[in-house]
């Protein structure tokens, strides 16, 4: 099987630890055992009960507490519609491991996670792209879905929140999905892992997995819940897929670390607590990124509705890899280039941590515009 680089991955393994300012960061803030423990208010029973765990595999298809987690984060999902991974990066490649073989028909949006159209591609799927576009707000035009769906299609690939460009579908759009989903009897497989960071309400929106019974949500404990460092994921979709994606599991999981396991039950278990911290930052840090690209004459974008990221454009010619590999050398920050996510004219910029340091890396990055002009 050839596959192509994965971009996005690459470019941070290349970079992320050569930066002073990192804005390429995604996860919300990332927390440390004592901040959780301090949020779980029960440290000594945590600590002793950690002490207690025999290092051996844990719950193949994780522990019922953690399962449990998982379910409140949706409406209609039972236990048996629920497997782990490691990771959401885990949770999407057996789920298409699970789904997709040779000839069939996949389509993914465009820019995403880009496991959703070169994995596929690399099984011998015929991947048709759903270019998402500015003019429509970087969300997808549901009449060329429609022209792309054929009788063979297996699978529609989305991202909802979306990364890198911060679009929000709610539900009514998602049941539109749905029904071209339909037509021809595919799957959707919707990477939900920016899913409780929406910047109104509740920042739940509706999960792909409780509107359609052949719905897949995957997600995971690191972007909203700020965990990266466990790695843990989950995919929650209909009870067959579940059976055969636990059986491909079994080839490169077989479980998760038992003290990983553990704390992500905690976690989720103060959901409410880990969520109202996170709103706060990413929900205030917005603002300050909205009101510099209105201030920067270069630049524009679709202001983030969800997620940690916004998709930048900018005008200048020269390539975004360059653009990026430039500010890096003069300013010491990091963005992603589009390049990395198969676009150009575009950066992706975080904005998930402290608001002090996203300002100075804003600063940062204006002093360059400048001079660049």
């Amino acid at each position: 099987m050839k596959i192509k680089d994965f971009g996005v991955e690459i470019w941070m393994n290349l970079y992320e630890n050569n930066c002073k300012y990192n804005l390429a960061e995604t996860c919300v803030n990332s927390m440390t055992v004592n901040e959780l423990l301090d949020i779980a208010s029960k440290r000594e029973e945590i600590i002793d009960h950690i002490l207690e765990i025999q290092l051996s595999y844990g719950d193949i298809e994780g522990s019922p507490k953690l399962i449990e987690g998982i379910q409140s984060l949706y409406k209609k999902v039972k236990a048996n519609q629920i497997t782990v991974s490691h990771g959401a990066i885990g949770a999407n490649a057996l789920t298409i491991f699970a789904l997709v073989k040779a000839g069939d028909r996949v389509i993914s949006v465009l820019p995403t996670y880009q496991q959703h159209y070169s994995i596929p591609e690399a099984y011998g799927a015929d991947v048709k792209i759903l270019q998402l576009k500015f003019e429509n707000n970087f969300l997808p035009n549901l009449e060329e879905l429609k022209s792309l769906v054929n009788d063979n299609t297996k699978l529609i690939c989305i991202n909802n929140p979306n990364n890198p460009t911060g679009a929000l579908m709610n539900e009514e759009f998602l049941k539109e999905i749905v029904e071209i989903a339909k037509s021809c009897d595919s799957y959707i497989l919707c990477d939900e892992v920016y899913r409780g960071l929406d910047h109104e309400d509740s920042g739940f929106t509706t999960s792909i997995v409780d509107l359609y019974d052949k719905g897949i949500s995957t997600g995971s404990i690191s972007k909203t819940f700020s965990l990266a460092g466990l790695r843990v994921g989950w995919v929650a979709g209909p009870e067959d897929l579940i059976e055969t994606v636990n059986r491909r599991r079994d080839y490169n999981t077989i479980s998760l670390g038992r003290i990983d396991d553990y704390l992500v039950g905690i976690a989720l278990e103060n959901k409410d607590k880990i969520i109202e911290r996170n709103h706060l930052i990413v929900r205030e840090n917005i603002k300050i990124v909205d009101e510099w690209v209105n201030n920067e004459p270069k630049l524009s974008y679709i202001k983030s509705k969800a997620g940690t990221t916004v998709f930048v454009k900018y005008d200048f010619d020269i390539l975004s890899e360059d653009f990026c590999v430039k500010l890096l050398d003069e300013k010491g920050v990091m963005l992603v280039p589009e390049k990395a996510l198969d676009m150009e004219g575009f950066f992706r910029l975080g904005y998930a941590f402290s608001p002090s340091d996203l300002k100075i890396g804003l600063e940062k990055i204006s002093e360059f515009l400048k001079e660049l002009s």
